[in-house]
């Protein structure tokens, strides 16, 4: 049922009620799903921007702190596809590379389905954890880094054009950590994008032709980005006048020792429920992220740590 109708439809049961109070519970069990639907056409009107449809492709990068910001990656990367599953999304892994000891030094994967990238791309930046931490016998306290980069994965229909003379592509045999399922023959593809300097890999794939058309993709997707954030800085230069965001060093912080919080510095968003947070439920987030975009109403002070 859509929003006019559901709206028309309570407004007629509510007149109806102030003559004949039987049905004042009917009206009212309408209620709820209305502000649903209200919700929805809010959310709607949010991601209007020309990508937020796609699909989106996260990589998930462990900053320097070895142990600790690889254990860090893997916590955000099982967040986001616990996220993903539960909002009815598909979370495929493109690639990944484990630590040494725990977690993972980096890992590329695509979430698809309507929106994907219009809620996600909120999520771009530097995240910072502190905790005691589970690899420090002393019992420390810790803050790790870990990025995030969230790009659209472009349709098949949009055209980036790139020039086979401008790539180098690399294969090599995939292998897992500890020498566990290794592959033994040449699947892992890796491609250089000479004029830019982007580097592309994928070895999820048993096939080295479907390895090469993923990293083909995420190629253009990393491609169409790097022209969107040009366009972004022409733009910006022509409306001076207009108030940039500052990002700061970490969009949010996770803190799980002394307290529990999540804060979003741009946003001001908190949640005490950190736990729940690291399990997937980053909406509120989201939607904060995408209510200060369409007001210009972003926190003070974003930089601050918690």
């Amino acid at each position: 049922m859509g929003l006019e109708r559901a709206y028309d439809d309570a407004q007629t049961m509510f007149e109806l009620a102030s003559e004949d109070e039987s049905v004042l519970k009917e009206a009212g069990d309408m209620i709820s799903p209305l502000a649903i639907l209200f919700e929805k056409a809010e959310l709607n009107k949010m991601l209007s921007e020309p990508n937020d449809l796609l699909n989106a492709i996260v990589t998930i990068n462990a900053g320097s702190g070895g142990t600790e910001s690889q254990d860090w990656a893997q916590m955000l990367f099982r967040m986001y596809q616990r996220w993903g599953q539960a909002n009815g999304y598909d979370v495929k892994v493109l690639d990944v590379l484990p630590g040494e000891e725990a977690g993972i030094k980096n890992v590329a994967f695509t979430i698809e389905g309507a929106n994907a990238y219009g809620m996600l791309k909120s999520e771009a930046g530097v995240h910072r954890l502190v905790r005691i931490s589970p690899f420090d016998s002393n019992a420390r306290r810790h803050t790790s880094f870990t990025s995030v980069y969230v790009t659209p994965e472009i349709d098949d229909n949009f055209e980036v054009v790139i020039n086979p003379a401008d790539l180098r592509i690399d294969v090599y045999r995939s292998g897992g950590k500890g020498g566990q399922g290794v592959n033994t023959t040449d699947s892992a593809v890796r491609i250089t994008h000479n004029p830019s300097g982007l580097v592309v890999t994928c070895q999820q794939e048993r096939s080295q032709i479907k390895n090469r058309d993923l990293a083909m993709k995420v190629l253009k997707s990393r491609l169409y980005e790097r022209h969107m954030e040009e366009e972004k800085k022409k733009m910006d230069a022509i409306e001076s006048t207009k108030k940039d965001i500052s990002w700061g060093s970490q969009i949010r912080s996770y803190v799980l020792h002394p307290y529990k919080m999540v804060k979003d510095h741009r946003t001001g968003f908190t949640s005490s429920s950190a736990d729940t947070v690291l399990d997937g439920d980053l909406d509120g987030y989201m939607k904060a992220f995408l209510t200060c975009r369409i007001t210009g109403q972003w926190a003070r002070g974003g930089d601050d740590a918690v």
